[in-house]
């Protein structure tokens, strides 16, 4: 596939490792981010550098003439706020206790925001596709000859595990050894340390600001969604927007970690063989503190495999042969 060929260069390659995964100092009881535990990862892979874009995705439904979920129901879910009001007065339905997602006809990938919507005329190819169920990410993960990550492997990647030294590190500045050094020996809250702003109080990730559902100040640049690299490598190994922007879908059915999985630790874990809902990783740039603080590392949130909302994306991993 030639499309792979070129994002080849937009990987990051990190060894195997060992890792404490979750947090004994869970912030969302019942979502299940503890116990702490230690995983072993016996296999290095690859990851996206970025989230996957509507340009990577459209290359996709060009070759293969794949059909979303959100194209066959024929409608998905959208935030108020990317609404006109004139819109937004003609539905008169939405979701019990989370009113601020509306179901908008015709809402889709190439449309998230429903009929006049498109992306690429609106120059954001090159932000993260979005509106894809959990089928929908699969299917583009195997084309492009990868899968979706387990939470496992995320979460490795997202704490800035199995860097190889002067391979795919961050250039930046701003991430210091101490910051890397601390995240490593503490899980910290986010894949840089404990501190949401850089030294300067600019910020490394887009998350909402102000008042949610209402008001977002837009203190990070963005009300919505940003194209991918707009901020700095969140890890130290180089990978962006890990938290924040856009949810991630990863392959683990939903479950809740048990005190023997901090007792005798896990190689591998893939979660288990069947369940009703996915999990997904990150948070999004709807994500405030005073309601949907899930843009920390070991925070997790789940849907069902055929749903998309207008903040829900993914990235792909790739395994490695076996010699490297």
């Amino acid at each position: 596939k030639n499309a792979g060929a070129a994002l080849e260069k937009r990987r990051v390659r990190l060894n195997a490792g060992e890792f404490r995964m979750g947090s004994d100092r869970p912030k969302i009881l019942g979502d299940g981010e503890g116990p702490s535990r230690l995983v072993r990862l016996s296999r290095g892979f690859e990851i996206d550098m970025y989230e996957t874009t509507n340009e990577d995705f459209a290359e996709f439904i060009k070759v293969t003439g794949y059909e979303t979920e959100s194209e066959r129901f024929g409608w998905s879910f959208v935030f108020h706020l990317e609404l006109t009001e004139a819109i937004r007065n003609r539905i008169d339905q939405a979701v019990l206790g989370t009113e601020w997602w509306l179901p908008v006809n015709g809402s889709y990938w190439k449309e998230p925001q429903g009929p006049g919507s498109n992306v690429f005329k609106r120059g954001l190819g090159n932000a993260p596709v979005v509106q894809v169920s959990w089928n929908d990410a699969l299917a583009y993960c195997h084309w492009i000859g990868g899968r979706l990550p387990t939470e496992a492997e995320w979460e490795y990647a997202a704490r800035g595990y199995g860097g190889a030294a002067g391979h795919n590190s961050s250039t930046h500045d701003e991430y210091t050894k101490e910051e890397k050094k601390y995240n490593l020996q503490n899980n910290a809250l986010f894949p840089w340390g404990n501190d949401l702003l850089f030294h300067n109080n600019s910020h490394r990730a887009n998350i909402w600001q102000g008042d949610f559902p209402t008001l977002n100040t837009r203190q990070d640049g963005f009300a919505f969604v940003s194209p991918v690299g707009s901020f700095p490598p969140q890890t130290s190994t180089g990978i962006h927007d890990i938290i924040g922007n856009v949810w991630e879908w990863v392959n683990d059915w939903w479950y809740l970690p048990t005190e023997n999985d901090a007792i005798f630790g896990l190689t591998d874990p893939k979660g288990p063989a069947s369940g009703t809902e996915k999990l997904k990783k990150g948070g999004s740039f709807l994500c405030h503190r005073s309601y949907c603080y899930r843009y920390r590392v070991a925070a997790r949130h789940k849907n069902t495999p055929d749903s998309a909302t207008s903040n829900n994306g993914f990235r792909c991993v790739y395994d490695l042969p076996p010699h490297l």
